[in-house]
């Protein structure tokens, strides 16, 4: 969350942000609760002194001190459950804030209108007629929609053959590289309490949630581990000489994506669960930018040895998610994507990585000690290594051979027992 303290100092600067961030979060009423919020409690530390006063004086206690003691004790218990209210709304519209935003993203109010920095590669082309990747798993046998719906409802899928085999290559090829960069690698729970996820930036209750809850209990299914590798150090203080502290977590990752059913999410594009590797870095803030980069030129490394297309993209302040000041795409060319145009063939998310600055610390109450002894919040990043149910259409998509096979990437080859491509059985 954003520090209060600059919200009061700045309040005009936060709401411009807000606006440019398509945020209608009322700071107005968020200053007027702050502001009464510490009004009672001046009031309650008030009677607590007075309390203590009162039993500071020793000897049995007169008959107006008795009277006055339990006066005391039921304006303070008054002003507690004045107090209740007020923190919670507070708390709903405090976390609704998002972060600021660096001064080099773009200001629009079109989620779509995102900078392209760069592109490594030309889009596909073939001298027959591509499939999509439903079309090549069914024709290969390597994806069952049908029976996942039937088991699990729709936007599911099982994951067959080689392709299921690919999932723990994809894996374990991009633990290879992050770990080679000195990421720790990590498997994470795919549950994480109430407390984590609104710290990280995630909204687990509301209307607007993508997130799957545990009925009777404060635990909801990850939608990433971003969510479990920001909550580890939790209430702690770290010591400066042991940052930046990098990590790359393997997860399950669950998502009810509501509203998302659409021509331009088929197949494993938008789905309810996938596995995913993600990157995670806590930094001293002077370093966050030199990090963001880092992950960055990392999701490319990888994107760069599966040989897929791709292009680099800056999120403009209408698409960047509140706990991020600035968030980097690779969108990845998929041959059978649906495009606006009606046809086939466009960009898609394959990777986001996200300076979130001190806007996670802060919720989650994670420090760091300097060599002087001050305290001060770390910065967090996250970033994708590999999104496995999106990895796979490139993969798909752009490895396809006009015989119906689709070459193995040579990069994953070594963690498939060699095999080269995918091809038909004929019975």
């Amino acid at each position: 969350m954003l520090d209060i303290k600059f919200i009061r100092e700045n309040q005009s600067l936060v709401e411009e942000n807000c606006r440019a961030r398509l945020n209608d979060c009322d700071i107005n009423r968020l200053l007027l609760l702050d502001k009464e919020r510490r009004k009672i409690l001046t009031n309650i530390e008030t009677i607590r002194s007075q309390s203590n006063e009162l039993s500071s004086q020793g000897g049995v206690p007169s008959e107006d001190a008795v009277v006055q003691g339990r006066k005391l004790k039921e304006e303070e218990k008054k002003l507690g459950e004045e107090l209740v209210p007020v923190e919670k709304e507070l708390k709903e519209l405090w976390m609704k804030v998002p972060n600021m935003t660096h001064p080099d993203v773009k200001i629009s109010a079109d989620e779509n209108d995102n900078t392209v920095l760069e592109q490594v590669g030309e889009p596909t082309k073939f001298n027959f007629a591509p499939k999509d990747h439903v079309a090549l798993a069914e024709d290969l046998d390597l994806i069952d929609f049908d029976r996942a719906t039937k088991v699990s409802g729709a936007k599911f899928y099982y994951l067959k053959n080689e392709l299921a085999l690919m999932e723990f290559a994809l894996i374990q090829y991009a633990l290879d590289i992050t770990t080679k960069h000195g990421f720790i690698p990590f498997s994470t729970p795919d549950l994480a309490k109430r407390e984590v996820l609104e710290g990280v930036g995630f909204n687990p209750r509301g209307e607007s949630t993508q997130i799957y809850n545990i009925e009777n209990s404060d635990l909801s299914l990850i939608a990433t581990a971003e969510i479990t590798m920001g909550g580890y150090h939790m209430d702690e203080v770290l010591d400066e000489k042991d940052l930046p502290k990098k990590y790359v977590a393997v997860s399950h990752c669950f998502r009810t994506e509501a509203g998302s059913y659409s021509k331009f999410s088929k197949g494993t594009f938008r789905v309810h669960q996938f596995t995913k590797v993600e990157m995670f870095q806590y930094t001293l803030p002077l370093e966050s930018e030199i990090a963001h980069q880092e992950i960055l030129d990392i999701e490319k490394e990888i994107f760069k040895g599966l040989e897929i297309p791709f292009r680099v993209v800056d999120h403009c302040t209408a698409d960047l998610g509140a706990p991020s000041i600035r968030t980097y795409d690779l969108e990845a060319w998929m041959p059978g994507k649906a495009n606006k145009e009606n046809g086939a063939g466009d960009w898609g998310e394959v990777t986001s990585t996200s300076n979130c600055t001190n806007y996670q610390s802060r919720g989650l109450s994670i420090r760091y000690k300097t060599g002087d002894g001050r305290k001060e919040f770390v910065h967090m990043l996250n970033g994708t290594a590999i999104a496995i149910s999106r990895a796979i259409i490139a993969i798909l998509e752009n490895h396809q051979q006009e015989d119906g096979s689709v070459k193995i990437p040579e990069v994953l080859q070594r963690y498939m027992s060699g095999r080269k491509e995918i091809k038909k059985i004929i019975n």
